[in-house]
């Protein structure tokens, strides 16, 4: 019977979205494995809009679920009516709409809040036992609701190719056990049934952040 998935998005776009190339990977190694997908995003305000070209905030404003249709190809539903009990597994791809719109760590780092309502799903989706999977920024969800759990963000040690590994600092201060992977694996935390990997938080090819998605795709699979 195929796995039912709930995808969360966050925008659409790196600096202030879900970073498109980590939500198609997603979306393609989900398709691959025959699972039943359907997308999410909160009908709320982004923090603010970025110039992609450039790098920097807009007067504009925009909304976090009409961004999110642009990747979803129109079918995305308002995350206040995620129900639990008819998935098997949630996975949220990275991107800084993660820190700017699904919580405000972009702004405050390990002081942060995850959004309200995803912070009750996450809680339900551990509760009921039930796999998430999150790459790049977004094991920082899991960082604030389930102190002690293991995951990756990639390295600890700062570099050319890993130029956010203060991230990972911040996760053990948080209480967690950030534990080393290279870019194309996944980290499993079997009693959290948490599967994490780094994505684009190494300077990598593509192709390598689209192999180590698909292996956390797997593992969250796997433990549905």
């Amino acid at each position: 019977m195929a796995k039912r998935v709930a995808v969360i998005l966050s925008g659409c776009g790196v600096y202030d979205g879900t970073e498109v190339h980590e939500a198609s990977a997603v979306l393609v190694h989900l398709s691959r494995a025959g699972a039943k997908v359907q997308m999410f995003a909160p009908n709320t305000e982004q923090m603010h809009v970025v110039n992609h070209c450039e790098g920097k905030p807009t007067e504009e404003k925009r909304n976090v679920l009409q961004e999110s249709a642009r990747i979803a190809r129109g079918d995305v539903t308002d995350l206040a009516k995620l129900e639990v009990s008819a998935f098997d597994a949630i996975i949220i791809p990275g991107g800084f709409g993660v820190a700017k719109n699904l919580s405000d760590w972009a702004v405050k780092n390990k002081d942060c809040t995850v959004q309200p309502h995803l912070e009750k799903l996450l809680k339900d989706f551990h509760k009921a036992g039930k796999p998430m999977g999150m790459c790049c920024i977004s094991p920082v969800l899991a960082a604030k609701i389930l102190p002690g759990c293991e995951l990756t963000v990639g390295q600890d040690k700062e570099c050319e190719k890993w130029p956010y590994a203060q991230t990972a600092g911040a996760m053990k201060e948080m209480g967690c056990k950030h534990v080393n992977t290279d870019v194309e694996k996944a980290h499993v935390d079997v009693k959290n049934k948490l599967v994490t990997t780094s994505a684009f938080m190494c300077n990598a090819p593509i192709h390598n952040v689209f192999d180590g998605i698909g292996v956390m795709v797997k593992e969250t699979l796997k433990l549905a």
